[in-house]
Parts: structure tokens; sequence; C-alpha cells
């Protein structure tokens, strides 16, 4: 468990709290816990009482230890248990927080989204105190935005889902190996369900073990060939299909699955131009001997054509591209240079973060937290910055298998203006300038925010330059062809943000600009988010992005001069 779980479960029994009309100063307790949480600087799995942490009463210090000792605590589980269902959806709803939905709750007896919908549509919202016209159409705006967005699973879904389903396949030892096919694997921002293949010499086993996963809400097929399962996580259910091969089959079962259709077409057009067919059991040639090859590169040098990342494998154009010996791969990441600690909203310490920097073999990172004006995620005032500062430039000193480098990411605030002074900055090795606030801003005032952190002398990249958080919001109203002119022309890096939730850039802006100077950063909140380096990379070679293009596949000496000549 990290700080982060322990935070969010106490959030999350705030706003269910405040659902069930709960007392106002009960409601507020959880909510300061988890403030207190956020600004508690140490190992929170080192400590023996939560009553340590300044400000952690007797009451909240038992629901942590709840959550300590299984996972989730009682009180959430109960909450959950008593609140509407439908309710609790609410939430997700951009512009309309718990206690509106109380409101909306006791007087009209409002209890599903389709009900709020029609609420609004009656003006029967508008006609309640305290909301009006303008409330009662941002609501429907966003019940629609959101039902749009949640016709299909966005990849941070998926990347949930997956996670959950893997460690269940792990624990099957009839299973020799398996993969996610399908628009996950292909990375889609979207899919509308999940797909497996699975090599097992013992299917009636799988199949009876595969079904009786815990989380598996219903077996919709449970053949020979195939099984069909309803997932569910959260409160959000989706099918996921099993296909079981064995290991002659398998690349071929691989490469079909993973498609694209389009994709697929060019391949047995291939297969036809030599009078031979191929699909998902392997090859036939004009003969009629089937073979049966062991790689999915096997099945694409078969066809003289070299091996295709399934990131690329979209509308069949990607069959005339020639250089993906110069497309970025995983193991071209020297560092991630993008990551937040315990100083401000992160989960793990500085040496924890170093260590796991160290275990994935980066040459170099970069610590950067947040800044002084997000309250939110208990960001830096100058005198704690500097602090850090001092202490990361001791800790680089100690550590010789990696270079630590202290960084900020700092907010560009609403007025254009940079959160710390020149003066401050120019004491860091690095600064990440980032719009966090004031997103509903015109077009002119967001560019004329990025403009200045890409025209200031100290911010070295943009992070997450759209904004957009995917299946949640769009993002803000930035021109990106002008964005991209002024970070070539201030020599300003922009960033491919590797979180499922962001993405961002992503890959469609990323084949449009094919030149750009980028950074991959996984933006880090904790450990185990180092890990999500595969995700950027990916959007990357989705983007046809070259390794020459990508700041962090320098080596630790090319690295390092690129940090000290500065812009």
């Amino acid at each position: 468990m990290t700080k982060k779980d322990y935070i969010k479960q106490l959030e999350r029994i705030a706003t269910l709290l405040e659902l069930s009309g709960e007392n106002p100063f009960k409601i507020s307790a959880y909510r300061k816990a988890a403030a207190n949480l956020e600004t508690f600087q140490g190992d929170i799995n080192a400590l023996s009482d939560f009553t340590e942490i300044k400000g952690i009463g007797k009451g909240v210090a038992e629901v942590l230890e709840d959550i300590r000792l299984h996972q989730e605590s009682s009180l959430l589980k109960s909450l959950k248990e008593q609140i509407p269902e439908g309710l609790i959806h609410m939430l997700k709803i951009r512009n309309l927080g718990a206690k509106k939905i109380v409101k909306i709750n006791d007087a009209l007896g409002i209890t599903t989204i389709d009900e709020l919908k029609n609420a609004c549509i009656n003006n029967e919202i508008s006609a309640l105190p305290g909301f009006g016209k303008k409330s009662e159409e941002n609501i429907l705006v966003s019940i629609d935005e959101m039902l749009t967005m949640t016709e299909k699973l966005s990849i941070y879904q998926v990347h949930q889902f997956t996670e959950m389903i893997n460690n269940g396949l792990e624990e099957i030892e009839a299973i020799n190996r398996y993969s996610v096919t399908g628009s996950f694997r292909r990375r889609n921002e979207y899919s509308k369900d999940i797909d497996y293949i699975v090599e097992t010499n013992q299917r009636d086993i799988v199949k009876a073990q595969l079904t009786a996963l815990p989380f598996i809400k219903k077996v919709e097929l449970a053949g020979d060939e195939k099984v069909t399962i309803q997932v569910a996580k959260d409160d959000v259910v989706t099918t996921v299909d099993f296909r079981f091969t064995d290991a002659s089959n398998y690349a071929h079962m691989l490469q079909h699955f993973t498609g694209s259709k389009e994709h697929n077409i060019r391949i047995r057009q291939l297969a036809k131009e030599r009078n031979e067919k191929v699909s998902e059991y392997g090859i036939t040639t004009s003969d009629g001997n089937i073979i049966q090859l062991k790689r999915e590169a096997d099945i694409y040098n078969h066809f003289n054509r070299p091996y295709i990342p399934p990131e690329m494998r979209h509308d069949g154009s990607e069959f005339d591209f020639d250089n993906f010996n110069q497309i970025i791969k995983n193991d071209d990441i020297r560092g991630d240079i993008h990551m937040h600690t315990t100083y401000s909203d992160g989960a793990h310490t500085i040496e924890q973060m170093i260590e796991a920097c160290i275990a994935k073999g980066y040459e170099y990172m970069m610590i950067t937290d947040h800044s002084k004006s997000l309250f939110v995620a208990n960001g830096l005032s100058e005198e704690r910055l500097l602090e850090q500062n001092e202490r990361i430039k001791e800790l680089n000193r100690q550590y010789k298998e990696i270079d630590i480098y202290s960084g900020v990411e700092m907010d560009i605030l609403a007025d254009g203006e940079m959160d710390y002074s020149n003066d401050v900055l120019s004491q860091l090795d690095y600064c990440i300038g980032a719009i966090h606030q004031s997103l509903n801003q015109s077009e002119a005032e967001i560019m004329k925010r990025l403009i200045n952190a890409c025209e200031n002398p100290y911010v070295r990249h943009i992070a997450h330059p759209t904004g957009r958080l995917i299946g949640r919001r769009h993002g803000y109203n930035v021109n990106m062809a002008q964005l991209i002119e002024i970070a070539q022309n201030t020599n300003t890096v922009l960033e491919i943000n590797a979180h499922p939730m962001r993405l961002d850039l992503s890959s469609e802006i990323l084949k449009q600009y094919p030149d750009l100077k980028l950074v991959i950063n996984t933006d880090a909140h904790a450990i185990q988010q180092l890990d999500l380096m595969k995700y950027g990379v990916s959007t990357a070679i989705k983007g046809y992005v070259k390794k020459e293009q990508v700041i962090n596949t320098l080596s630790r000496e090319a690295f390092k001069s690129w940090i000290q000549n500065g812009k």
C-alpha cells in the first residue's frame, strides 16, 4: 500500500459520507486527514501507529489500520452498499459534486443519471434554489460528455483490467503463456472489449480455473476453443475473450487477433500475390501445405517485410514504411526525468525513487515535485524547494551508479507568470513548465501562458502539453502548431506523458510533426508507476517517433552535457 492508496480511500469515504448526509464535522475529519497524509514526507509503511502523523486522530487511525490489514476499509465497503449506485455514478459527472447531488436527490428523489438528464431537459434542475439555467446546461453537457466517453473503455481502464486479469492468469499453472491482443495491444486509446490468446495443453483445466477467477461477474461462453466472460472492476464491467491455442499456432494467433482489420487485409494481399493464404492457423502454401512459424517476425519475414510493431498496425500504409530500425524502442530509454516524491504528492521518498530507478537500469533521473501554487498537491515553497535541491545534490554524490538531478514541475500561472522567480530556478538543474489550473481559459490566454514558459530561459520542457485526460476531459485550448513553432524556436522540448490517463502528446500529433524534440516521462507518483514508461514509448512508436528525437535516449554523459549546456 502506498500513501496514495490511503489518501484515495479517505477522500472516497468523505465523499460518500457527504452523499449519505453525514455530519459535516465527520466529513471534514476525513478530508483533513487525507490532506495531512499528503504532506507526510516519511515512509507510511514504516509507521507502527498512524497517530504519529500530525492531525490524525484515533478514529481515522483505526480506519487507516483497517486499510493496511485488509486493502480496503470496511467503512468504505459499507458506504458503497448503503448508498444508491446511481448517486455514486453521478460523482463522475463534471460540474456536479456530492453536495449538489444530495440537494437534487432531496428535492426531486433522483437516483439515476437518466433521471437527472430528463430533469435537466425538463428544466427541473434550474428551478431548484442555488442552481440556475447555466448550471443546468453545464450538467447536461457533462452528462452527454460522460456517456459518450464511456461507450468504450479508455486505455487506462483497459490497463487496470489487464493488470488484474494478468495476475489471475499467472496463478493458473496449466497456462504455458498468454498475451493480450486486439486494440489494446495496438495501444489504441479506446477499446470496446479485451482479447487474449492463451497457450495450453490442458484446456479443460484452464477453462475451469479461468471461469472461477474472483473478479468474474458472468460467464457468457465456456467452450473448447474460446471462453468469454464479463469482468467487473469498481463500477465498470467489460467483456473479455480468451482464445485457446497450442505452441505451434501461437505466433499466427497472436498476429491475426492483434489486427487491425486493414493491416490483416494487406497481409492477405501479400499472401495472395504468392498464391498463398494466411489465417490465424498458419500460412497455406500453393501446394496445400500449412506452414506454422514460431515468431510474429517470421510471419512478416516470410512475406519479405520487416517486423511491424503492434502499435503501427493501423490502416495498411505501415507496409510502405521502410525505416523501422530508426523507430524508438523500450530499451532505448536511459532515464526518467519527470517524477514526484513525498515532498509533494508522491507516495515514495526520494531514496525509494532512486533505488527503483537503479533497479530499472536507468543511467539518470530527475526529481520534479510540484510547485508552490499547486496547494492540492502539497507544492513546495521556495524554502522547501531549495532545501530539497541541496538534499538531491548530496544524494547524487552518494550514488555512483546513477546521476540524480534536481528539478521541479512548475505551474504556469493563470496570468502567464511562472510560479518561481528566475533566481530560484537558476539554482536547480532543471525546470518543467506545466498547466494544472484555469484550464477553461480562451486559446489566447492559454497560449500566452505556454509562450511565456517556452521563452523562460530555465524552462526546459512542457509537461503534458494539451492537458487532456483520456476518457475524462478533452484538455485546454491549445494552438498546437503555434506551440510547436515557439518550442522549436526556443529549444524547449515537449513531453510525451506516459501515464495511460494522459498519453500527451498523442500519437496523432506526433505523426503530424515528425521532427519534434521530445522527452518521454512517466510523471510517476509512486515507484510502480515507473513501469508506465512502456505506454509512452508505445505512443511514440504509434506516432512514428525516431530514437534520435527523444532526449532521454541520450547516454549518461551526453545527457549531462545537454543539462549543463542549457537552452
